[in-house]
């Protein structure tokens, strides 16, 4: 019974082998894209009901090959005066923050409700987005690039 023989192997490794790039904070900043869906203007009688509630959606775009980890922050509040007297303070109705997870090239709807006081000129552009890879440990997430300036006109009927 003959022994097999034995063969040396041998491991190559090329020296120009790419290393994963860490994103920069630019490509970190564009992870998550954001829109708002919503009326151009919105007629409500304030005489009969003195709260106006108008229903958004904040629609979430995973832009990446990887799993984000996003934050949504609806507290953030317009403080400039300047930008209080052309457009008003509203609020939002329900749950603050949301945390959710996207996948791949996931696109996702959050329904949200702007709840109004008097009639204006009010932006809606005012929910923070922070996002983050999904496997990378990092303690915070990076703010994402927020769009245009989302107005809304709110009438009176």
């Amino acid at each position: 019974q003959e022994l097999p023989e034995m063969v040396l192997l041998k491991f190559f490794r090329s020296e120009n082998a790419p290393v994963p790039a860490r994103p920069t904070p630019e490509q970190l900043s564009n992870l998550i894209k954001t829109s708002l869906h919503y009326p151009e203007s919105f007629s409500h009688s304030f005489h009969q009901k003195s709260l106006c509630l108008v229903p958004v959606t904040l629609l979430l775009s995973n832009c990446s090959q990887a799993v984000v980890d996003v934050m949504i922050d609806l507290r953030h509040k317009t403080t400039s005066s300047e930008a209080l007297e052309i457009h008003g303070s509203f609020t939002w109705l329900g749950q603050t923050q949301y945390k959710l997870q996207l996948k791949s090239q996931e696109v996702y709807s959050l329904q949200l409700k702007a709840c109004f006081v008097h009639t204006g000129v009010y932006n809606l552009g005012t929910p923070r987005v922070f996002a983050k890879l999904a496997d990378q440990v990092t303690l915070f997430e990076t703010s994402q690039q927020n769009s245009m300036p989302a107005l809304i006109i709110i009438n009176n009927i």
